[in-house]
């Protein structure tokens, strides 16, 4: 491994002769010889795809607005000499949409800059965290800054007397149903850091500040995303960013709804709500997947649920490119499929169907790619009821699905592949550059600390 120096002696550099012996190992080759690549699109048989559908063209649309929430982050290092320091810098960023702005928009020969502040809409929700060797006055460990930080973060006033952590209890408890659930098992203890150590956090009993109180210490309600589990001491947490990143831009998303479910219900079946990503939590966080397909699942009992994530990246838009941009293109403009778990062990990732399902512990949603009559190819995933549905998909699983794609299809952003406005207006207004966001954070950081 080679080794930076960190005084005036040279580098220590990796030798130039060494992969030589992986070349000539046996154990080696027979590991490479044994290696297969994913299938082709021309290996792709039609009769793995469950049903190719096409969008109907005449389709009552009922949504008036479209809110988009984006995230991103940047490491910076305050002290870069040892013992080393990190802090994460978190921005997220929820766009409302009119879609007749959208619509008068494309309708104009030319498009002004005050017909485009109409689309900035933005609100911005700023989160910076302890990575490594920081800890926070008043905390004894990296692990409970990031946890009283988080805390604090969701509690939050958003403007209006609300905040993310009512919203997280909301979904958590259930609290939009008659009869709330009254108890949430937290799958490990954050004060003893012993896995399976399980701990059942009572609604009742939480307090005004969302904290609990438990036989080990104090529980933040933020603690059921068990980061603190991936947190080392010595190494640091940056293993915990990108599962917190995709956990925060969800609960943003179930923020405004329940905004809307408290002020008027009925209006959340005019929003379309997109997230820049898959419907799915990962790492950690995983399990929230369940609150959140019971509240897809009582929302769309009432006929209110439009929610899409749309995938810019990944093993699933590239194969989504090859079947689409191919000569002999499986789909049509207008056409989608419902990618069922057989067709995706067999040709976009590694697994055996028979023995597992796909997100069955992750996503609360289903995957499906669409090929626009605008020749638009987009990978989405969309809720469907149940872990099961991505077994033997059906249409009537993914909730609202025509709708859906009908207003994916009208907000193309001809700026970059495959975009659609309002992630590419989110990404542009909360992305965190390397050059000059990420410098002159750094410098920001080391003033403010006085370093």
């Amino acid at each position: 491994m080679a080794i930076t120096s960190r005084s005036s002696k040279p580098n220590e550099w990796a030798a130039k002769i060494n992969h030589t012996h992986l070349i000539n190992d046996p154990f080696i080759k027979n590991f490479i010889d044994n290696c297969h690549l994913p299938k082709d699109c021309s290996d792709v048989d039609i009769a793995d795809i469950s049903e190719i559908n096409t969008l109907p063209q005449n389709i009552n649309n009922p949504i008036n607005y479209i809110l988009t929430v984006d995230g991103g982050y940047t490491i910076v290092e305050p002290k870069k000499t040892f013992p080393s320091s990190q802090i994460a810098f978190f921005q997220f960023g929820a766009i409302l949409l009119k879609t007749k702005d959208l619509n008068d928009l494309s309708e104009k020969p030319f498009i002004f800059p005050e017909d485009m502040q109409k689309l900035h809409n933005l609100e911005r929700l700023k989160l910076a965290i302890p990575i490594k060797g920081i800890t926070r006055r008043k905390e004894n460990s990296l692990n409970n800054s990031i946890r009283k930080t988080l805390h604090e973060f969701f509690l939050q006033d958003r403007g209006d007397g609300t905040s993310l952590m009512e919203s997280l209890k909301w979904l958590l408890f259930r609290e939009y149903k008659n009869t709330p659930t009254e108890k949430y098992t937290l799958g490990s203890d954050p004060n003893k850091n012993i896995e399976d150590c399980k701990i059942d956090i009572i609604r009742s009993q939480i307090k005004s500040d969302f904290t609990f109180e438990s036989s080990s210490g104090l529980i933040y309600l933020t603690d059921v995303f068990r980061l603190h589990e991936i947190v080392d001491e010595e190494h640091g947490a940056s293993g915990l960013l990108g599962y917190l990143t995709r956990a925060v831009e969800q609960l943003i998303i179930v923020y405004y709804i329940h905004y809307l479910y408290k002020k008027q219900s009925s209006l959340i079946k005019e929003f379309l709500f997109v997230s820049d990503g898959p419907l799915s939590f990962a790492g950690q966080t995983a399990r929230l997947h369940q609150p959140l397909r019971e509240l897809c699942n009582f929302l769309r009992e009432k006929d209110y649920l439009f929610l899409v994530g749309v995938e810019k990246s990944g093993a699933f838009t590239e194969h989504a490119q090859q079947i689409c941009s191919a000569k002999d293109s499986i789909l049509k403009y207008g056409q989608y499929i419902l990618l069922n778990n057989q067709y995706i062990y067999k040709y976009i990732i590694p697994g055996e169907a028979d023995k597992t399902t796909y997100g069955s512990t992750s996503y609360y949603s289903g995957k499906v790619i669409f090929y626009s009559n605008d020749k638009q190819i987009l990978t989405i995933t969309v809720p469907t009821p149940d872990k099961n549905s991505v077994l033997s998909p059906n249409k009537n699983d993914y909730a609202n699905l025509d709708i859906i794609l009908l207003n994916l299809q009208k907000l193309r952003c001809n700026m970059y592949d495959d975009s659609i406005v309002p992630v590419a207006l989110a990404n542009k207004l909360v992305s965190l550059s390397n050059h000059p966001s990420q410098i002159l954070l750094e410098k920001f950081t080391k003033t403010t600390m006085k370093l």
